[in-house]
C-alpha cells in the first residue's frame, strides 16, 4: 500500500516515543496529589493537551498548580522514555523540509522525551504551546501543514490516539493509525508502528509505503 504526500506530520507520544507507562504513573501521581480519580480521568487524558484533561476536575489556582505539577512529575521521568520501533530510522532517512512533529505535550516535554529516546529532532513542531485549540481540534494540523508550506490535503499524519485521529482527518489530512487504539474515524491505513514504513523522495513529492 502506498501514498502520495508532501509532509508527513508525526504525533509524538505513542507514535515515535514510547511513553505510554511513563504518562500514567505520572497521572497516577498527580491524582493522588490532587485527590482526584485516577480511574476516570485515564479515559480522558490519551492524545490531549493537560489543560482539556485537568479542565474537567479544577479550576483556579488549583488547576494552574495541577499544570505545573504535571509538567514537573513527566520532565523528572522523561530519560526514561524509549523510541517506537522504526522510528530512529524512519525520520532518519527524511529529508529535513518534508516533516514535523505535532504533540499536545508541551515544547519542554516534547525535547526531554525526544533526548530520552534519542529521536532525531524535528526540524518543525506544533507544541500545546503554539494552538487555541488542541486535539480534537484541527487546529494542530492546520498549523503543522502550514509551518511545512503545504496544503493539510498534502499531509499523511501518523497518530495513535482517537482524539489525533480526529483532529487531522477535520484538517483534510490523510491519516495513519498507529497501535490497535478503537477510533471514530476511518484512517488510510493502520499499522503496529513504524518498522515497515519507507518513504521516497521523487519530483512529484514523497511516495509512502507501508510493506
Amino acid at each position: 500500500m502506498t501514498i502520495r504526500a508532501k509532509a508527513l506530520l508525526f504525533d509524538n507520544d505513542g507514535v515515535l516515543v514510547d511513553s505510554h507507562q511513563l504518562v500514567m504513573e505520572a497521572w497516577q501521581t498527580l491524582s493522588a496529589e490532587f485527590e482526584l480519580d485516577f480511574e476516570e480521568l485515564r479515559t480522558k487524558l490519551v492524545g490531549v493537551r493537560a489543560i482539556e484533561t485537568l479542565t474537567r476536575y479544577l479550576t483556579g489556582d488549583a488547576l494552574d498548580e495541577a499544570l505545573r505539577r504535571i509538567d514537573e512529575i513527566e520532565i523528572e521521568t522523561a530519560s526514561r522514555t524509549k523510541p517506537i520501533n522504526g522510528a530512529i530510522d524512519l525520520l532518519a532517512s527524511l529529508p529535513d523540509n518534508v516533516w514535523a512533529v505535532v504533540t499536545s505535550a508541551n515544547a519542554d516535554l516534547a525535547v526531554a522525551r525526544w533526548i530520552g529516546a534519542q529521536i532525531p529532532l524535528p526540524p518543525v513542531v506544533v507544541t500545546a504551546e503554539h494552538v487555541s485549540n488542541g486535539k480534537p481540534h484541527a487546529e494542530p494540523f492546520l498549523l503543522g501543514a502550514q509551518r511545512c508550506g503545504v496544503d493539510p490535503h498534502d499531509c499523511v499524519v501518523f497518530e495513535d490516539s482517537p482524539a489525533g485521529g480526529v483532529s487531522a482527518a477535520a484538517a483534510g489530512a490523510a491519516v495513519v493509525a498507529v497501535g490497535d487504539q478503537a477510533w471514530t474515524v476511518e484512517p488510510f491505513a493502520r499499522i503496529k508502528d513504524l518498522s515497515r514504513v519507507t518513504v521516497t523522495k521523487d519530483a512529484e513529492g514523497l511516495l509512502v509505503d507501508f510493506r
